[in-house]
């Protein structure tokens, strides 16, 4: 039972490896991205134009709010799942 635990341990740090090391090897990140809505709007206040009515903040906002939610979790249930298939095999 201790090999298990030794094997999805050795999955989390090759996991954190390969991340590490992707990170800035990464073509795509500086120039291929959209820029982040702080960056086309320095000053907008999502929580005011909520406030006053702005539907369509309001709902860019739920979408960006509710797809980081969904990445993360597929993230962790990736994480979770591959430490499983590798110290079962």
């Amino acid at each position: 039972m201790n090999e298990i635990y030794i094997d999805i341990g050795w999955a989390v740090v090759f996991s954190m490896v390969g991340g590490i090391i992707r990170h800035p090897a990464d073509p795509r990140r500086h120039d291929a991205h959209t820029p982040h809505p702080e960056q086309a709007d320095p000053n907008l206040n999502e929580d005011k134009e909520i406030a006053r009515g702005n539907r369509a903040v309001a709902e860019y906002f739920g979408r960006v709010v509710g797809s980081t939610i969904i990445a993360i979790g597929i993230v962790i249930a990736a994480a979770i799942l591959g430490g499983i298939i590798a110290a079962l095999f």
